[in-house]
């Protein structure tokens, strides 16, 4: 085999396998499916709650949609995430006057971050949080999102009803 051959079959299945990669990033790859299974137990708001987590308003976007109420345990925010532990957890208020599930959030504060390879976003100072720099990750993992599994508003959820 020649030296050319050599080097444009490489070039062929590197080609390929960062494809391959972008489209796992793409969709989020099964990192979804991990958050969804470890932290189930929130689609029972009681469970946030009596895990040190507290509500904070319904964040809406400029721009359309939300992401919803925050409750957050602020105890978990500091160099490291664990995706069992998610520093934020993300519910849409319904008409109803439910609370349902919708995603999570990560949040460090030393980066670059990241969980299961998915980078964190930079959040730096200031910002309309009145928090120092951190880094971000948002998991869409219970409701889906047009605008990808990991963007930060997603224009299917609403605070129409948040009180």
């Amino acid at each position: 085999m020649s030296k050319h051959t050599t080097i444009a079959r490489l070039a062929a299945s590197a080609l390929f396998f960062t494809s391959a990669a972008c489209a796992l990033a793409a969709d989020g790859g099964n990192l979804p499916d991990q958050v969804r299974k470890a932290n189930s137990r929130f689609e029972d708001m009681k469970v946030a709650v009596k895990e040190g987590y507290a509500p904070i308003p319904c964040t809406s976007g400029i721009e359309g949609g939300a992401m919803g109420v925050h409750y957050v345990n602020a105890n978990l925010i500091n160099d490291t995430v664990e995706l069992d532990k998610p520093e934020a957890v993300m519910y849409e208020p319904m008409k109803d006057g439910r609370m349902k599930l919708v995603a999570v959030e990560y949040i460090a504060t030393k980066g670059p971050a990241n969980l299961g390879g998915q980078l964190f976003s930079f959040t730096n100072t200031p910002n309309r949080y009145g928090l120092p720099a951190f880094y971000e990750l948002h998991v869409w993992a219970w409701k889906k999102n047009p605008k990808g599994v990991f963007a930060d508003m997603n224009p299917d959820v609403s605070c129409e009803h948040a009180h």
